[in-house]
């Protein structure tokens, strides 16, 4: 569809949703104005959909942190912000209407640090995404996300009786000295201290999340946080590269060099490959560049929810929503300022009956989303169930891409049916037919599944951003970080 402009670094950015947020712009202003939630909803499917509270508080704010969330909440905040958290559900539920089914495959509490609430908020919280809602959240997978700090064992057992089945904490490094470089306060003894806390729980599935990139890191001690994280058995594990962006603390300090880093770069691709092989070394498939998963680990419960085709609600001022025409949210920020504005905003709000902010999307960015989601999974995705969605091949829609990524080394050609890791994570049958059936110019027939190599998933964030579309490129370059 498009020509491409490959940059040199691996790091471009970390895609994990298409369109990007800073491609957003107020509806206001497009034709036709704030379209009203009911009319977003009525023709969508509703049988499978994603709920995702959005809590933005935390009790620090890390030196690599964007996320939209501002530094404690005094004068009853919290109160506040779950008063309209209720009032938003009331007003979502009422216009995903009954006139076919509504059901919730999956949820997710996230933030910020949603255990910056005390228990009995946990409990209104659960009671929102339940009773205002309507899902049942003893029945789906429920993801909450927590810090050390907050992984108290009262917060804990509240968020194990209402159904949890899976905590993610961030602890990023258990080497006390990188803790302070990344601008996060917190003791191993500490890190250590919550993860007892989180296990006694019994919560089925505990992730953690770590961090390579971090000044000073080396592979030693970046194997020691490996190490250590290992020693709690953990289901899942996340190893996130450290970005330094505009306006965060990290970014603030001078910290990262804007534009390329070769030195940078090399470290960071480096600590990738050593703890990739060591996880996978320990009993992990590799489900994505971030994301590794133990072998023998119990499932989080029923999921038939698909990031690709499925619709997403978000409430709260962090949070996004997906249909299959129009993504929407609230106003984003990084300063922190502006984040407090937004929520003040939020909280005082009556009428949450239509979309503010957001992109619409056409069926040439649908098409470049379901490739780009599916892709930069390990598994990848199989060429047959693009063609029945949208009637057209990807190697057709995306050819100058799929050209160069094959030229790169960033597409798997083994034909082998496994991960690009080397292990399975997907029980689901392939075609025998090798991948390496067809050159990306042109052959006669397509590869079944379209997957990438240890390489290509290694180069996942310059991979991913090379799919955007030159429009939302262009929304993204204009748009001003605030």
């Amino acid at each position: 569809m498009t020509g491409t402009t490959l940059g040199t670094s691996p790091y471009r950015s970390y895609v994990y949703a298409y369109p990007h947020k800073t491609a957003y712009r107020p509806l206001a202003g497009h034709p036709g104005g704030r379209p009203l939630l009911s009319d977003l909803w009525a023709a969508e499917r509703k049988d499978a959909l994603s709920l995702y509270l959005h809590i933005p508080f935390c009790e620090v704010r890390c030196g690599f942190c964007n996320l939209f969330t501002r530094i404690g909440a005094p004068e009853e905040l919290t109160t506040r912000y779950l008063d309209a958290l209720d009032r938003q559900a009331t007003a979502v539920r009422d216009a995903l209407g009954d006139d076919g089914p509504v059901r919730f495959a999956s949820a997710a509490f996230g933030g910020g640090t949603p255990t910056f609430l005390t228990a009995g908020e946990l409990e209104r919280l659960c009671d929102i995404a339940e009773k205002r809602m309507g899902a049942d959240l003893g029945a789906v997978p429920l993801s909450v996300e927590t810090s050390p700090s907050t992984a108290t064992a009262d917060r804990l057992a509240v968020l194990a009786d209402r159904g949890t089945t899976r905590i993610s904490i961030g602890v990023q490094s258990f080497v006390d000295a990188e803790a302070r470089a990344a601008v996060r306060p917190q003791h191993r003894s500490e890190v250590e201290a919550a993860l007892g806390r989180i296990r006694e729980a019994r919560i089925p599935v505990l992730n953690i999340d770590l961090i390579y990139g971090i000044e000073g890191q080396t592979e030693d001690t970046w194997r020691t946080s490996l190490d250590a994280a290992l020693a709690w058995s953990p289901e899942e594990l996340y190893l996130y590269p450290l970005y330094v962006r505009p306006l965060t603390g990290l970014g603030r300090l001078g910290t990262g060099a804007e534009g390329p880093d070769a030195a940078w770069d090399e470290q960071r691709l480096r600590l990738y490959r050593a703890g990739r092989d060591h996880l996978l070394a320990h009993g992990y498939e590799q489900v994505s560049m971030r994301m590794f998963r133990r072998v023998d680990a119990p499932p989080a419960g029923p999921d038939d929810y698909a990031c690709q085709t499925d619709g997403m609600i978000g409430l709260g001022c962090g949070a996004r929503s997906y249909t299959s025409s129009l993504h929407y949210s609230f106003d984003y920020a990084v300063e922190m300022r502006e984040i407090r504005g937004i929520i003040d905003g939020f909280t005082t709000t009556t009428d949450f009956s239509r979309a503010e902010v957001g992109r619409y999307v056409d069926g040439g960015e649908a098409r470049r989303r379901h490739l780009l989601q599916s892709l930069l999974q390990a598994e990848g995705m199989r060429s047959a169930e693009y063609r029945e969605r949208f009637g057209s091949d990807p190697y057709e829609d995306f050819p100058a891409e799929l050209e160069l990524f094959a030229a790169r080394g960033w597409l798997d050609d083994s034909g082998s049916g496994g991960s690009a890791s080397g292990r399975s994570v997907s029980a689901r049958p392939v075609s025998a037919r090798s991948a390496s059936g067809r050159s990306v110019a042109g052959r006669s027939a397509a590869p079944d599944l379209l997957r990438l190599s240890p390489e290509g998933l290694a180069h996942s964030d310059a991979l991913g951003p090379e799919l955007f579309s030159p429009a939302v490129r262009a929304a993204m370059a204009a748009y001003e970080a605030k």
